[in-house]
């Protein structure tokens, strides 16, 4: 068995065991309000214009990572790829936090609005599920150095992370307005 292999074989357990656990530990404390356990927490209100914005880095910074490997610019592309992966993590942290202690604001537009608002939500949410594995994917074949593999699952990943990252912006301005 090649090194490339083993690389790959050692990290696939860890891929799958974060692709099911992160969406499942998010939607566990997605519901979880602190206030209904007794803590005296006050709403973190003033996050979600900071993770969208985050979102917004993301996308920004995605591009540029994108635009340095097409420019053979390989270790500016690697670290813009670690701080994608960084400002996810930061934003995922933010989300939960924001939902642990504060109450989610139903959208209030009508007619045609509101079934967009609803359709870009869900196809964020869905699609957020769905790049975790693929980016984890990517990076351990980057890591292994196996970078015709990395560069098929990119041509995947990129374009799915760049409209979860670009779609949590929208959602956030959309809503914005019917926060209290």
């Amino acid at each position: 068995m090649s090194e490339v292999t083993t690389v790959e074989k050692k990290y696939n357990k860890w891929i799958i065991i974060l692709s099911i656990a992160i969406p499942l530990v998010v939607a566990i404390l997605f519901g979880v309000k602190l206030k209904d356990y007794g803590f005296n927490v006050e709403p973190l209100s003033f996050l979600p214009p900071i993770y969208a914005t985050i979102n917004g880095i993301t996308a920004c910074v995605l591009i540029m990572a994108f635009f340095a490997i097409k420019n053979g610019k390989v270790k500016l592309h690697e670290n813009l790829m670690k701080l994608c992966i960084a400002l996810s993590v930061s934003f995922l942290v933010m989300y939960v936090a924001y939902h642990m202690t504060s109450d989610s604001t139903p959208f209030g537009g009508e007619g045609v609005i509101r079934y967009l608002y609803f359709f870009i939500l869900i196809s964020h949410i869905v699609l957020s599920i769905a790049i975790i594995p693929l980016v984890l994917i990517a990076y351990v074949r980057a890591l292994a150095r196996v970078f015709d593999k990395h560069k098929k699952i990119a041509k995947i990943a990129f374009p799915i992370w760049l409209y979860v990252a670009i779609t949590g912006v929208v959602v956030y301005l959309m809503i914005s307005p019917y926060y209290a």
